[in-house]
C-alpha cells in the first residue's frame, strides 16, 4: 500500500507586476484582471510505497520544493490531491520549528511535542539525537550560536528520531560536511530497513543513484521523466549539458572573449569552505572552475577540457611556495590531487616572492569524471607540506554525462568485439 499518493497535483500563482495591481483588481469586482497566471506545478502524479525511497531532481524553479510543500501540508494544491499516511517529519528549512534563542535540548523537546510525542519518548530518543548531530557541549548552548552545519546536523537528527512513517527531505545534507554525508548515508539505509517511506529532494545525483528505488525529474513544473534513478538522470544531464551548451554559445557571441579578471581590478570574493587552516603567511583570494568554454561554470561534461585557477596574496617573503588541489566525492573520497612541487613548476618564475605579491596557478586537465558532484580543495603550503591557507571543499561543480558510468573514473574505454570460429581452439572443461 502506498503511504504517499500525489494526484493530479497543479499550484498556480497570480503575478502582479507591482502590489497595487492586486488592490485594483480587488476593487474592480472581477471586472478586470491585473495579473497573469503562473503555474509552479502541472497535473505531477505518483504514489511512493512503505520503505521506498523517491527522488525528485531538477534545475532551480522546476517546483521541487513547492511540491515538497504540498505533501507536507504547508501548501494547499490548486487542483489534485496530495496524502501522506502516518506520522510525516519534514526537513524543508533549516529554521522551521527551531527557536534560535532556545538551546539545541530545548528545541529538541520543542520538535518533539510539534510532532505530538510525549515528554518520555522525547527523552528516550535525546541520547541517540545528541550523537547523531554531534555538535558537543554546543548542545547546551542556543542556537542562535550555531553555524549553518551545526543547525542541519541537529535538524536532520531530530527529524529522523522521532520514527516518522514518512520522512520528507529537502536539499538539507547540501550544507553538511562529508563526514556527515556518509553518516547520512547510512542512515537512509537503516530507515529503508524499518520500513520508512523517504521522499528526497536533491541536486547530489550521485546521491540519488545511490540511495533511492524511484526517481522524478521535474521540469518547469512538469514531470519530464520518471522511473529508474540512473535513468532519470541521464536524461536530466543529457537536458543540462543541452541548456548549457546554447548558454555558451549566446555568450560567446554576445561578448567575443572570455577574458579573466585582470589583477588591476581584483575583487576579494567571501570564499565557502567546510574548513580553513594554515598560518596565512600566503592567502588564497580566488578560486574558479573554468569550462572549455572559457567561462566560470559548476557543470562540467565528463571528458570536458577544464581550468582550475587558483589566486593567492603573500603576507611574507617567500622563495617557492607550492599550491595544490584536491578532487573529492561529496561523501569524501579522494578522486586526484596535485601541486605544483608534484608537476616541477617553480612558483614566480624562480624569483622570490616578496611581501604583497600576488601569485596565479592555473591547473589544466580533461575532466575524466563520471557523472556525479564533486567538491574541489586548494591550499598553498610549504614545501615540507605546512599550510599557509588550507581551504576544503571550497567549490562543488556537477560532472554530466549522457552515458552512465560505474566509479568515479572515467576511462573512456574503446571495446570492441568479434565472433571467431572454433581454429583448433581446445577449451578444457
Amino acid at each position: 500500500m502506498a503511504q504517499v499518493v500525489i494526484t493530479n497535483v497543479s499550484k498556480m500563482y497570480r503575478m502582479y507586476a507591482v502590489p497595487s495591481d492586486r488592490l485594483k483588481e480587488m476593487a474592480s469586482l472581477g471586472r478586470r484582471v491585473y495579473h497573469r497566471d503562473f503555474w509552479a506545478l502541472r497535473d505531477i502524479s505518483f504514489q511512493v510505497g512503505r520503505g521506498e525511497t523517491y527522488g525528485i531532481i531538477g534545475p532551480n524553479g522546476s517546483g521541487k520544493s513547492t511540491l515538497l510543500e504540498i505533501l507536507t501540508g504547508i501548501l494547499q494544491p490548486t487542483t489534485g490531491r496530495a496524502r501522506a499516511t502516518g506520522r510525516v517529519a519534514a526537513l524543508l528549512d533549516l529554521g522551521a520549528g527551531f527557536n534560535p534563542e532556545f538551546t539545541g535540548r530545548e528545541n529538541i523537546f520543542m520538535n518533539g511535542e510539534i510532532m505530538g510525542l510525549a515528554r518520555a519518548e522525547v527523552e528516550r530518543s535525546f541520547p541517540r539525537i545528541a550523537e547523531f548531530a554531534e555538535i558537543g557541549d554546543f548542545i547546551e548552548q542556543p542556537m542562535k550560536t550555531y553555524s549553518t552545519g551545526m543547525w542541519v546536523r541537529l535538524a536532520f537528527a531530530a527529524a529522523i528520531h522521532v520514527d516518522p512513517d514518512v520522512l520528507v527531505v529537502d536539499e538539507a545534507l547540501a550544507v553538511g560536511d562529508a563526514i556527515f554525508a556518509n553518516r547520512c548515508v547510512r542512515k537512509f539505509g537503516e530507515l529503508k530497513a524499518r520500513g520508512v517511506t523517504v521522499v528526497l529532494v536533491s541536486h547530489d545525483l550521485a546521491l540519488v543513484k545511490m540511495i533511492c528505488d524511484r526517481a522524478m525529474l521535474l521540469w518547469e513544473g512538469r514531470t519530464e521523466a520518471e522511473g529508474e534513478p540512473g535513468e532519470v538522470v541521464n536524461r536530466y544531464n543529457g537536458m543540462v549539458l543541452d541548456r548549457q551548451r546554447v548558454f555558451e554559445r549566446g555568450v560567446r557571441n554576445a561578448e567575443g572573449g572570455m577574458p579573466d579578471t585582470p589583477h588591476s581590478a581584483l575583487r576579494t570574493p567571501h570564499l565557502e569552505f567546510s574548513f580553513r587552516h594554515g598560518d596565512r603567511a600566503a592567502e588564497v583570494l580566488q578560486v574558479e572552475l573554468y569550462g572549455a568554454g572559457g567561462r566560470p561554470t559548476r557543470v562540467v561534461a565528463s571528458g570536458e577540457n577544464v581550468r582550475v585557477r587558483v589566486l593567492a596574496r603573500f603576507a611574507e617573503r617567500h622563495p617557492n611556495p607550492v599550491v595544490g588541489v584536491m578532487i573529492r566525492t561529496r561523501i569524501g573520497m579522494e578522486v586526484y590531487g596535485t601541486n605544483t612541487m608534484l608537476e616541477q613548476i617553480h612558483c614566480g618564475g624562480g624569483e622570490t616572492l616578496e611581501p604583497g605579491d600576488l601569485l596565479e596557478v592555473n591547473f589544466e586537465f580533461p575532466c575524466s569524471l563520471t557523472p556525479q558532484e564533486y567538491t574541489l580543495t586548494v591550499a598553498t603550503q610549504q614545501p615540507d607540506g605546512s599550510s599557509h591557507d588550507w581551504l576544503d571543499d571550497v567549490l562543488s561543480f556537477q560532472v554530466l554525462d549522457t552515458r552512465p558510468t560505474a566509479g568515479v573514473a572515467n576511462l573512456r574505454a574503446r571495446v570492441t568485439a568479434r565472433r571467431i570460429s572454433d581454429c583448433g581452439l581446445r577449451i578444457a572443461d
